[in-house]
């Protein structure tokens, strides 16, 4: 099977699958006319999401950071740690694995753009770093030694690298048994479609769960008037994470749509991937006692965090048709709302940056009749 980073073949892209279409991965990156609009609406509003985490002031940071106290010290700083190790799982992934596979050009673009804002986190937690840190080099050095950390990088690593792995001998060899270096090398399209569905689903629990205890965290401290500018950049992370969970959700939703292997995939592994949201959920609750192991902070908890990664969970679960082990009812912790809304949180400029608006986000309605009748 020949590769190429253009596609010659003459095909209809309206009428190409998604993911592994049979033709062959994207030619034109056109866009005048697309199969699927949502990808093309979430590059479009990703776009006009753009920030740079320089423009957020996080210097009296540094002087709260100061006067925490050590067990409030260590559950931002391992926060931090758990989120640069998540975004750097994020920032790459999604190009390694999903591009070479991708046959449409309004998803290629939206996953390129999706992995680029994901690197902007990644430097975010730099900005916070270097700012409250002599020796931010020592965080970084010291982040795989935390053993719930690394347990977090194996679990989120391990459904991206075995598509990753599949995918290549595709686009190396073709379907069918190889002979590799005396090994037999089985590469199935309807395995690697699989492994595909499973690393979606796995990425989709990451961005909608695995991220919440730390970010609870980042605003708890925010709402005792701490480390205010920290929560305003994890505000507009959060923000991020929300488009690109939209984005995982719609390709689950199309999938079985798109290419009828999938809807026999998605049945098949329907107890793998809602046991795959509980084992997350474990993982969160064993982050949350790591965190709070020396002790709490006002107004949170580990067994509130408990409680809240739960409800996340059924919410995220439900959302997918799963069926889910946990309760819903109210959010446990409500005053989080406020901040995922990103609108609804009021600050007075001079205490930290604005929010509130979107580069680029202007709707194109007008038309010559708007103003009929309307005279100066």
């Amino acid at each position: 099977m020949s590769k190429t980073v253009f596609p010659t073949k003459n095909r209809n892209h309206l009428k190409s699958t998604a993911f592994l279409d049979k033709n062959g991965g994207v030619g034109l990156q056109r866009y005048e006319s697309v199969k699927y609009k949502q990808f093309d609406k979430f590059t479009d509003k990703q776009l006009g999401f753009f920030w740079r985490p320089e423009e957020v002031d996080v210097l009296r940071d540094a002087k709260d950071f100061k006067d925490l106290n050590e067990h409030e010290q260590h559950i931002f700083t391992s926060n931090l740690k758990r989120q640069i190790l998540l975004d750097s799982v994020q920032g790459r992934s999604p190009n390694l694995a999903l591009l070479p596979i991708v046959s449409i050009p309004e998803l290629e673009t939206w996953i390129e753009t999706w992995a680029f804002n994901e690197t902007i986190h990644s430097r975010s937690y730099t900005h916070i770093i270097r700012n409250i840190y002599s020796d931010p080099s020592k965080v970084f050095d010291e982040l795989l030694d935390v053993k719930e950390i690394y347990e977090t990088a194996q679990s989120i690593s391990q459904y991206y690298d075995d598509l990753i792995e599949a995918s290549t001998w595709y686009q190396m060899l073709g379907e069918g048994k190889h002979r590799i270096n005396n090994d037999i090398i089985d590469v199935d399209l309807y395995d690697i479609k699989k492994k595909l569905w499973l690393a979606i689903n796995s990425v989709n629990a990451l961005e909608g769960v695995r991220f919440y205890v730390s970010f609870a965290c980042s605003w708890a401290f925010a709402e005792l008037k701490k480390m205010e500018g920290n929560a305003k950049i994890i505000k507009l992370i959060c923000r991020d994470e929300n488009l690109h969970l939209a984005s995982t959700q719609t390709m689950i939703k199309i999938l079985p749509k798109d290419d009828p292997d999938f809807a026999k995939i998605a049945d098949e592994c329907r107890d793998e991937v809602a046991q795959m949201f509980v084992d997350v959920v474990e993982q969160e609750k064993r982050w949350a006692d790591y965190l709070f192991k020396d002790g709490s902070m006002i107004g949170l908890n580990s067994q509130l965090l408990v409680e809240y990664v739960e409800w996340i969970a059924n919410k995220r679960m439900t959302s997918l048709g799963l069926d889910t082990p946990y309760k819903g009812g109210s959010n446990p912790l409500p005053w989080t709302q406020k901040w995922i809304a990103g609108g609804e949180v009021q600050v007075a400029p001079q205490e930290t940056e604005i929010s509130s608006y979107v580069v680029g986000g202007t709707k194109q309605d007008v038309t010559e009749d708007t103003f009929k009748g309307f005279s100066l």
